[in-house]
């Protein structure tokens, strides 16, 4: 293959096409990583037992469900005290455009002279002297520094989440680049909030910044982390911002938490105030106040190349996918534009790994995440043939066939965008009622009803979870029983079926409430009768035509919803049946609605809403699903 090495920055490349087929195999073995995930914070309180309302998973259950995450905070530290084979540097003060100082430990190579540098900017505490990715990348001729953000570990200044790290980021860089030891390339890994201060960092980024690999990354705050859909992020932002913000919850106080009415007064039962969190309820619009935190509408400016790597049950797998697209279609830098690659495999926020949830995916889901890291900063940091040129630009995990794919771009060119109707005689409330799907189009059928208690609201089972409710794929056959979810069931399919892509449900619906929120589940049931969930999403109705204004519900009225469902790659076996459960909650996953319409955050009180769902043309319901010929 031609090496173009030189086309934008010195030594670099532009990989002109994708082959077919990737030269990088899944397989068994786990990396050292920095940073590449959080949570230490949070694991020992979800180990007390406790009494849990239905709303709540019991921790214990919860924990044994996530090992993974426990064994993916990579710090790489070792047990045993033994000869570095680096020179170490701890607490280096870099210093800010403000005056603000933020610490770092440096790793050197033995060697005396200028290296290739890999940096890691975390909230999480940086790596010690024992970091794994040092004695890994050190002997190999690379500097490593790990830095702790604004206002963590030893840094100076206030600790905001993430409206600092675009500007700490860019004066990290430009530091590391002047400094004796560094040939003026570096590269950045982690993931989490390690992947967001990576991805911080690319617009308009430092010319010393050179390649990144964030691991399950974000930097659409308002739409990836507070307010899907609109709806605010209740167990993510609460167990996640407390932990962070220097509260310790155990499950009682956390279930509290999530119980807890007005939302705009949460935190005030903590041990102390954590503003940022009465900061994100105060701002459920997308205004001025996330534009400072996230850099969504800049991918124009991002000039390096990217390894996204990230999971269908992941927290951000929608973005993990969407960022490196928008790099592609956006960015005015070809290089960029070119080598923006993707890894998708069955994972939830722990990557790597084989079991997830209640499933089981075989050994080819596991990953070799420190191989391909170690392999593309060999090709971008130290101009090594490392096989880059030669991977696709995705790589994606089939699940039910659960095997691996390689594809020129995402979404697939080739899915067929195929609806899928909502059937029934007006009886569709829980698997036991007469709800069906089918890609014929309905004729007049009666609409389905039911009600939206918020005091009862239907739990989170399973998901795209991180903190406080379950994670990955479960069996849905409990919640699809109550009578406020709605079940529309396919027939066994006579053939396979893939869908791999971006999904979402047009729903047109009413209220009795001026706003209201819609959610929608896609399920694969298994002949043997467990329903596992692929992929969900929730609309709140006020901002139903956008986030930037509110439009409220004429009660009565029908309207029409879009839920986005995020993504899924799955193969709907012979004998399996599709379903799809629409409701009105997924607590504690999303904050309840309490149906009045009033100014978010004020309501102490919740209202019941009697909703309609619609199945006649031309008020077709249906689930759009991105169908891949086979």
């Amino acid at each position: 293959m031609t090496n173009l090495r030189a086309m934008h920055r010195p030594s670099r490349s532009v990989l002109d096409h994708r082959p077919e087929s990737g030269s990088f195999n899944p397989v068994t073995n786990l990396p050292d990583c920095a940073g590449i995930l959080i949570l230490p914070w949070f694991l020992p309180s979800l180990r007390q037992p406790n009494h849990f309302s239905p709303f709540f998973p019991n921790p214990m259950r919860l924990t044994a469900r996530i090992p993974h995450l426990t064994i993916l905070l990579l710090t790489g530290a070792s047990l045993f005290a033994q000869e570095l084979p680096y020179r170490f540097q701890p607490n280096v003060m870099i210093p800010m455009r403000d005056g603000t100082k933020l610490a770092a430990n440096v790793f050197l190579p033995s060697a005396e002279g200028k290296h290739p540098v890999i940096l890691t900017r975390s909230p999480y505490g940086k790596a010690d002297a024992q970091w794994g990715d040092a004695k890994r990348y050190a002997p190999l001729g690379y500097a490593l520094v790990a830095q702790d953000c604004r206002g963590r570990g030893n840094s100076e200044g206030v600790w905001d989440p993430f409206a600092y790290d675009v500007q700490d980021g860019f004066d990290t860089l430009e530091w590391i680049g002047s400094q004796p030891w560094c040939n003026g390339r570096i590269g950045t890994s982690g993931g989490s909030y390690v992947g967001w201060t990576q991805w911080a960092s690319a617009p308009n980024a430092s010319r010393h910044l050179r390649c990144a690999v964030p691991v399950v990354p974000f930097a659409d705050v308002y739409a990836d982390i507070a307010y899907p859909g609109g709806a605010f992020q209740l167990s993510l932002l609460v167990g996640w911002g407390a932990s962070v913000g220097g509260v310790q919850l155990n499950p009682s106080q956390l279930q509290a938490a999530y119980l807890h009415l007005p939302l705009q007064t949460l935190g005030s039962q903590f041990a102390k105030p954590v503003p940022y969190i009465n900061d994100w309820v105060a701002h459920p619009v997308y205004d001025e106040y996330w534009k400072r935190r996230g850099i969504d509408g800049r991918f124009s400016e991002v000039e390096i190349p990217t390894l996204n790597i990230g999971g269908w049950y992941d927290i951000f797998s929608k973005t993990t996918l969407d960022l490196s697209s928008e790099v592609r279609r956006k960015s005015k830098n070809r290089l960029a534009r070119r080598n923006q690659f993707v890894v998708m495999g069955p994972w939830a926020h722990g990557v790597g790994v084989q079991k997830v949830g209640d499933l089981d995916f075989g050994a080819s889901a596991k990953l070799d995440l420190g191989d391909l890291q170690r392999r593309w900063f060999e090709y971008w940091l130290r101009d090594q043939d490392s096989g880059v040129e030669q991977w696709p630009a995705v790589r994606l995990f089939v699940m039910g066939e659960n095997r691996w794919r390689d594809e020129h771009e995402w979404p697939l060119q080739r899915t067929q965008y195929r609806p899928l109707y909502l059937h029934s005689q007006g009886k569709a409330n829980s698997s036991s009622g007469d709800g069906a799907l089918s890609f014929d189009p309905p004729g007049e059928l009666p609409p389905d009803h039911f009600t939206y208690d918020p005091a009862q609201p239907v739990p989170t089972t399973g998901g795209n979870n991180l903190v406080g409710a379950p994670i990955g794929p479960l069996d849905q056959s409990e919640t699809a029983k109550r009578q406020d979810v709605l079940v529309y069931n396919s027939a066994p399919l006579p053939d396979a079926l893939e869908v791999t892509g971006p999904v979402k449900v047009i729903l047109f619906a009413s209220s009795s409430a001026p706003d209201t929120d819609f959610t929608a589940k896609l399920v694969d049931v298994h002949p043997s009768g467990k329903a596992y969930n692929l992929s969900d999403g929730i609309v709140r109705a006020r901002y139903r035509r956008g986030h930037g204004s509110e439009q409220f519900l004429v009660p009565g009225e029908v309207e029409k919803f879009e839920i986005d469902l995020w993504v899924t790659s799955n193969l709907f076996k012979p004998g399996h049946r599709l379903r799809v459960e629409i409701s009105s909650s997924n607590f504690p996953r999303f904050d309840r609605n309490p149906n009045t319409g009033r100014r978010f955050g004020a309501d102490s009180e919740m209202v019941k809403a009697n909703q309609t769902v619609h199945h006649s043309p031309p008020r077709a319901s249906h689930i759009l699903l991105p169908v891949v010929p086979r």
